[in-house]
């Protein structure tokens, strides 16, 4: 065992006279030091059988019924006590004989009385020294036995983090593979989706057209010999391929947007309402609309896809007016900061370019605001309402293109409200 920190060194000492005991502490007296006394050869070993942690043992030669040779031989057979050093102290070493047999049953030395105390106290301490010493080893052993441990266990995590990252990185490498079959497979449909849109324009847009024109032609000729029945079913030919002409122009429209190249321009939002006012002018005035537009801010964006975007929500709030209101459309836009916005969506730190389109018509069901931008979701049969459920699909996917977000807001008959986000500058 080894000694606690600022414990006393423990020395045994073993003789029959009570005043030899006395001598020995009296010589021995010094305050890091406790002594434990025993009277026989028998009390030493029942000590020794309860205690082991002595750093030196001090024992007389001649006592009765067990003497210190034999007590000696009995300590030594105790594998913790082999070896503790033991001193022998007896009145009288008379021949060579009985020295050996001293030093053979496991003495370290003998000194005779009347001991000098000098060179008894200068005896113990060396023991004492290299008990001490002793002890200090063992402890440095044992922290580098928990060093080596803690070695062995790092270099076996190390090697369990090296097997995980070389099957990370399998993963990673076939998840690549994966992503390059996915993105070789998405260019083959691209040019599927364009080969479909040069069949959209072309071969379905052709017969469509002569449809339209036979049905003209046959309306303005042949007047006179059609009945009512066969006028109004011609016109309903028409109207149908008309819708079918608007349907297909959509449909390209949408499939277009991220088919052609992305070319950000900053750019006056004024100049692009003003064209899609100019292009809505019948429409317009028909309606007695009015348009108010109001701190508009300069923005990065893809023109001719914002020119679509803004002709499309326009358009939209020209349709959706109300019968007994003369649509009021207002459209403003300011700087702000996505913090400020309450949507988890924008980035906190960023500036965006905030658009708001608001209009008096016959709005929508709040929980339809997320419905409106699917494609082909209708809120108004055909009948009542002309369009083909596009064209709010295409502002969110031109939305999308410039990183942004939009969200509309309504009430039925109250209007809605279109908000846009953008960020404010490339980066």
């Amino acid at each position: 065992m080894k000694p606690k920190a600022n414990s006393l060194i423990k020395i045994l000492l073993v003789d029959d006279l009570p005043e030899n005991l006395f001598a020995l502490e009296l010589i021995l007296c010094n305050k890091n030091y406790f002594f434990v006394k025993a009277n026989s050869g028998n009390e030493a070993l029942k000590i020794l059988l309860h205690e082991q942690d002595f750093a030196i043992i001090l024992m007389d030669v001649q006592m009765p019924e067990m003497d210190g040779i034999e007590t000696v031989e009995l300590i030594r057979e105790i594998e913790t006590l082999k070896y503790v050093p033991i001193i022998f102290l007896t009145a009288s070493m008379d021949n060579s004989v009985h020295i050996f047999k001293g030093y053979q049953a496991g003495a370290v030395d003998y000194m005779i009385k009347p001991l000098i105390p000098e060179i008894l106290r200068a005896k113990v301490a060396v023991f004492v020294d290299l008990y001490l010493k002793n002890h200090e080893l063992l402890v440095q052993k044992e922290q580098l036995k928990a060093l080596y441990s803690d070695v062995i266990a790092q270099k076996l995590l190390t090697a369990r983090k090296a097997r995980e990252l070389i099957i990370a990185n399998k993963e990673l490498a076939f998840q690549n593979e994966e992503k390059e079959k996915r993105a070789a497979e998405l260019i083959i449909a691209n040019k599927e989706l364009l080969a479909f849109a040069y069949i959209s324009s072309h071969d379905l847009q052709e017969p469509l057209r002569k449809i339209q024109t036979f049905v003209s032609i046959i309306l303005e000729n042949e007047d006179k010999n059609l009945s009512d029945s066969g006028k109004y079913n011609f016109q309903r030919m028409q109207l149908a391929a008309g819708r079918m002409q608007q349907l297909i122009d959509d449909l390209l429209a949408f499939s277009r947007i991220n088919t052609i190249d992305h070319k950000f321009e900053k750019t006056n939002l004024s100049t692009i309402i003003d064209e899609v006012i100019a292009e809505l002018k019948d429409t317009i005035q028909e309606k007695n609309a009015t348009i108010e537009s109001s701190e508009l801010c300069p923005a990065y964006i893809i023109p001719f896809q914002f020119r679509q975007l803004m002709y499309n929500l326009i358009s939209n709030a020209l349709k959706f007016s109300n019968p007994d209101v003369s649509p009021h459309i207002m459209i403003k836009s300011n700087i702000v900061k996505g913090s400020i916005s309450n949507n988890e969506k924008l980035s906190n730190e960023k500036n965006y370019c905030h658009i708001i389109i608001k209009d008096n018509g016959i709005g929508f069901e709040p929980h339809f605001s997320e419905r409106i931008f699917e494609v082909f979701q209708k809120l108004h049969s055909k009948e009542v309402y002309e369009g083909t459920g596009i064209g709010l699909a295409i502002v969110k996917k031109i939305t999308e293109n410039h990183n942004g977000i939009i969200t509309a807001t309504g009430e039925l008959m109250k209007g809605a409200t279109f908000d846009i986000y953008i960020p404010d500058n490339l980066n």
